[in-house]
């Protein structure tokens, strides 16, 4: 199930389902630490005229959304047969760990009724199966979940008055299903502790005139400590929620708009979109600079393992996405993360957990009885790659002389050694889908566009010697790609070539990322005969006829595949970049306005919330895999400024 909505602060990230339950809950890191176990959530129930229903049982209609242009939640609940409207404005506290859920309460009914609200918290902390405790504090009447150096403080307030019930237990042990059961007959049994496997619930009764509303507040600080949890409780109390709340939207709708992009005549849902891709990125970025692939946790239930990591691949292109839009602080801190996490070889490994220690990985360290690096070449270019347009527009010298031992000349000098001596292309290593093992067209223009990059690092800094190296390598690296990557007889640049022994073997698989690597990376003109030969295969052959549209990763593309009638399901990121070719070989304003109508595909296909996942049911639409995925937002936004810039080249926009 993607997650339907996030909201973050850099520290705390919230993720919620489609019935506006809280599903993932990272804290004190962003994509590490999933709280709530990755496969609990905390559930929402409404008891009145004694029945109670909770939001996922079926009788609820509920639209998720975020308030116009700020990082905080509109969400509308309502159930016809209980009578009951609920709306929220939920925000994860910009300052400090605080997620706060504002609730107007609409009695449907003329009559007068009592309405009761049930909050149902699952802790699974530090995502491990024990020694949990969870207990009531009558002093200051609330909720704490603690184990360790996590802690989770729970409460709700109307006015002066706090909730009223509570019930503390256990679930999935001893027989028990959890303490939300305790709800169903409208009384929680006020067990005041529990440990092991625990959750919580507390109540909220509410007395409601016929039509009439009241305005509930329930929260939940995170600390490490619960002294810290409680002066987190005593500054909301004082400030209150709802000013919290308040602040917390006004500082991101000046965050969106700090710098005002002339969108001239472009489409306002696209433009909505875009601002909302910006969040979304935004809460995937960890405050100590880790970028996050994907918060969703959702695939823990259908595999060995999530998104939760930082691949420097995906990093980058999220980095430079944000750059774009000028919020180099936050890129900037990413790239001090990849300098801390590079090699003493000078290449990234697959994946990274957000405190910069190592992800898990399947790629092995043998192959045929031959040591083999487990990298993607890629992800090593492309950080380089990133940074020279980090240093395009912020002109931060300082920065770049302070990293450039450590990373960009530690980089290049690995992609400079790393190549095969008979054609001069990178040495084998897996492609950027994390499946097969060669060189591949991709890799290799992303290490000759990085190598230029770090050449023109080296002449900024005086280091002659270096940069005539650098660039050198990058030309060698160019003319290799057109004579053993690209078929003149075929029309199109193969995946990836091998040695066995003496022996080329040339995969020839159309994927999409071959030709885009040559038109991304420079490697020649976009109006160069060989890329528009390519592309023009690549439309008629990996285009999802008779769906959705949009285009595959690859020619027979299994990778949570729905149907063997399709080349494989459409992906965003894939679909975007034959857009962003497209735009770039536009000469008219006409050829450009031609493009324009994906960007409402992506609009289309988008969730209500803007949430963007990986791929897309290719006949019914339906978003498939993880949910937001960050890469597919940085694309939509990259080729949305491709687009304005285009504009602007061709006279018609500011």
């Amino acid at each position: 199930m993607p997650k339907s909505l996030v909201l973050g602060n850099g520290n705390t990230l919230i993720g919620l389902d489609k019935y506006a339950q809280v599903a993932d809950f990272y804290f004190p890191y962003v994509g590490l630490e999933n709280q709530v176990g990755g496969h609990h959530v905390h559930k929402i129930g409404v008891w009145v005229d004694n029945k109670l229903s909770w939001f996922d049982d079926g009788n609820w209609e509920i639209g998720i959304n975020y308030v116009f242009e700020s990082l905080v939640s509109r969400i509308e609940a309502v159930n016809h047969n209980l009578g009951v409207k609920i709306t929220f404005r939920d925000a994860v506290y910009n300052e400090t760990d605080i997620f706060i859920r504002e609730l107007n309460i609409y009695n449907l009914s003329e009559e007068k009724r009592i309405i009761k609200v049930f909050f149902h918290q699952k802790f699974e902390i530090n995502q491990s199966r024990r020694a949990d405790t969870a207990y009531y504090d009558p002093e200051k009447n609330v909720i704490i979940h603690y184990k360790g150096r996590r802690v989770f403080l729970i409460n709700a307030a109307s006015g002066t008055e706090n909730f009223d019930d509570f019930g503390i237990g256990n679930f999935n042990i001893e027989g028990k299903e959890g303490t939300y059961k305790d709800a169903e007959d409208g009384i929680l049994s006020k067990n005041p502790i529990e440990h092991g496997l625990v959750d919580s619930v507390i109540g909220f009764t509410c007395h409601l005139e016929g039509l009439s509303t009241q305005e509930l507040y329930y929260w939940i600080t995170a600390a490490r400590q619960v002294k810290e949890a409680h002066q987190l409780n005593g500054y909301l109390l004082k400030k209150s929620p709802k000013h919290l709340i308040q602040t917390t939207e006004d500082f991101w709708r000046a965050w969106v708009n700090k710098q005002r992009f002339d969108f001239c005549d472009f489409d306002k849902q696209a433009v909505d979109l875009f601002k909302k891709s910006l969040f979304i990125m935004r809460t995937q970025v960890d405050n100590r600079g880790a970028i996050l692939a994907s918060s969703d946790s959702d695939m823990l239930k259908h595999g060995k393992d999530n998104y939760s990591y930082v691949w420097p691949r995906d990093g980058a292109i999220v980095a430079q996405a944000l750059d774009q839009v000028m919020d180099n602080n936050i890129t900037q801190t990413f790239y001090q993360f990849a300098n801390k996490i590079l090699t003493d070889g000078g290449y990234f490994m697959h994946k990274y957990l957000a405190d910069q220690s190592l992800g898990s990985s399947w790629h092995p360290w043998i192959r045929a009885n031959k040591i083999e690096l487990p990298i993607q070449e890629d992800e090593t270019a492309l950080v380089v790659v990133a940074l020279k347009d980090y240093y395009d527009i912020a002109k931060d010298l300082e920065f770049i002389e302070s990293i450039y031992n450590s990373l960009i000349k530690k980089a290049a000098d690995f992609m400079v050694s790393y190549r095969d001596d008979k054609t001069k292309l990178p040495k084998p290593s897996y492609d950027l889908w994390e499946e097969k093992f060669g060189v591949h067209t991709y890799t290799a223009s992303s290490v000759f566009a990085a190598l230029n990059a770090a050449s023109q690092f080296a002449n900024l800094l005086g280091k002659g010697d270096a940069a005539l190296m650098y660039m050198q390598t990058a030309q060698e690296i160019r003319e290799a790609i057109i004579k053993y990557l690209y078929s003149e007889e075929e029309g199109y640049f193969y995946k990836s070539i091998n040695f066995e022994g003496d022996q080329l073997k040339t995969d020839k698989i159309l994927d999409l990322s071959s030709c885009y690597g040559v038109f991304k990376f420079k490697v020649l003109d976009a109006d160069d005969e060989r890329l528009v030969k390519s592309f023009k295969l690549t439309e008629e052959k990996l285009f999802v006829q008779g769906g959705v549209g949009g285009f595959a990763r690859y020619l027979g593309d299994d990778y949570y595949r729905v149907s063997q009638d399709t080349p494989g399901n459409p992906w965003f990121i894939t679909t975007l970049w034959y857009v962003q070719f497209q735009i770039a070989n536009s000469k008219t304003k006409e050829d450009l306005e031609k493009t324009k109508h994906w960007f409402g595909w992506v609009v289309k296909y988008a969730l209500p919330s803007g949430i963007l996942s990986e791929q897309l049911h290719p006949f019914t639409g339906e978003q498939v895999s993880a949910a937001p995925l960050t890469w597919s937002h940085a694309e939509f936004v990259l080729t949305v400024l491709q687009y304005l810039k285009k504009m602007s080249y061709l006279g018609f926009c500011g």
